[in-house]
């Protein structure tokens, strides 16, 4: 048990599952749609749903979305705060099926590109993102990672090994997720050190590689 585990995170309250981790979830999407959400149909799975208003989830999922940390005082008016950056945004409460109670599903539209996310906050402030766009993921936003999509095809993870070992950086977890055998593929690689920018450049311009996304970490104060 670390320091953290005893005192929780750095935070607005009331709650580290329904606001601190909310925001966080909030925060992540963000980060991986890489570019102003413009808008955001969000989803409240169980006690998102059942007892969220109470505390200041859908402010803090709002939070999240627009750049806020979990420790930003500014978190109580992020419906004003949408408004003014013109995010239009729609709750409703939805069955996710078999998961954590505190679970939410993020359909977000920018400018030229979209993203769905299916997301945890799993208590002390700590999430677990769990689909990204389809894809089955395990990710917690405590590493920078990047996403790859492909078609999956022999040689593609060894390939990014390669690049990233040229580069000396580490890989601390990495998992293809694929939709079928010869269909589209997702590599999550989460790292111990965020890579220059020039390794991002490098695995964008990959042949296969339709799409490369970089999220820094979160930290637990966002």
């Amino acid at each position: 048990m670390g320091i953290f585990d005893v005192i929780g995170p750095v935070m607005v309250g009331p709650s580290s599952s329904h606001t601190a981790g909310a925001v966080r979830i909030g925060l992540f999407a963000r980060r991986l749609l890489a570019v102003e959400p413009q808008r955001a149909e969000i989803g409240l799975h169980g006690s998102f749903a059942a007892t969220g208003e109470g505390h200041g989830t859908p402010l803090a999922l709002l939070a999240g979305l627009l750049g806020l940390s979990p420790d930003d005082e500014r978190i109580p008016l992020s419906a004003e705060l949408a408004l003014e950056r013109g995010l239009d945004y729609q709750f409703e409460d939805e069955d996710l099926g078999d998961v954590h109670p505190n679970s939410v599903r993020l359909r977000l539209r920018g400018e030229a590109t979209t993203l769905e996310i299916h997301a945890s906050s799993v208590g002390g402030g700590r999430i677990k993102v769990w689909n990204i766009d389809g894809f089955a993921v395990n990710l917690d936003g405590e590493y920078p990672t990047i996403l790859l999509v492909y078609p999956d095809r022999p040689g593609a993870v060894a390939v990014v090994s390669a690049i990233l070992a040229n580069a000396t950086i580490n890989i601390a977890t990495l998992k293809a997720h694929r939709t079928q055998r010869g269909g589209q593929a997702l590599m999550a690689v989460q790292l111990d050190e965020v890579p220059p920018p020039g390794v991002i450049d490098s695995l964008r311009h990959l042949p296969h590689f339709e799409q490369v996304r970089f999220i820094p970490a979160l930290g637990f104060g966002g």
